[in-house]
């Protein structure tokens, strides 16, 4: 693994990232565990292999208004992160992994990472209520400790239309107690690249034949 101080969403930081496969999309092939890879892994599968071929950034990206609104509002929640935990927080870079690589928000000392996600206040009160992180983050926030190799990650909720107050909730998961789901990430990620190049092989004997 080499840590690259990079800022996200830059020229450089693409290029990093190119033909690999994120932590933000490994939710894509952890679903269906034990089962045949489900449509959304066999699009990102795609998406890889043609970043391989290609060496170009694949036209599947795409932005829409929550992303957008997470870039706007993220800085706020970083800072506001930092005033109530009484900590700075670094740039995250890229953790380059070989065939694939993580992104995390932000890194705290030498244990710790975050990620932050600037939510609507429905999904912000769900998260309130669950009194836990969002269970669709699930697999990102443990490829973060994955791939960053770091004890914990604190999955930041942010949402600006909450009093003071209510308007950061933190939940913290350790390494520690999560060997089994890193143990099975790196099981079905491991398939899951072989899947790459088995898409990669049937487009170059296309191109081939």
């Amino acid at each position: 693994m080499q840590w690259h101080d990079v800022q996200q969403n830059t020229e450089v930081w693409d290029a990093l990232r190119l033909g690999k496969v994120t932590a933000s999309q490994f939710n894509c092939f952890m679903a269906n565990q034990g089962k045949a890879f489900g449509e959304p892994a066999k699009r990102y599968a795609l998406q890889i292999a043609l970043e391989i071929i290609t060496e170009k950034k694949s036209e599947f990206s795409f932005t829409n208004d929550h992303m957008l609104r997470g870039h706007e509002q993220e800085p706020i929640a970083r800072r506001l992160y930092e005033e109530t935990n009484f900590v700075d927080v670094t740039n995250g870079g890229f953790f380059d992994c070989s065939d694939y690589g993580d992104s995390p928000d932000g890194l705290v000392g030498n244990d710790g990472v975050i990620e932050i996600k600037s939510v609507t206040a429905p999904v912000h009160y769900a998260t309130l209520q669950r009194e836990s992180f969002d269970p669709a983050y699930k697999w990102q926030l443990i490829g973060h400790l994955d791939c960053t190799g770091r004890d914990w990650v604190d999955f930041v909720s942010y949402c600006s239309d909450f009093p003071e107050g209510g308007q950061l909730i933190v939940n913290r998961l350790y390494r520690k107690n999560h060997g089994e789901d890193i143990n099975q990430l790196k099981m079905r990620r491991t398939q899951f690249l072989d899947f790459i190049q088995s898409t990669k092989n049937r487009i170059k004997q296309t191109i081939a034949s």
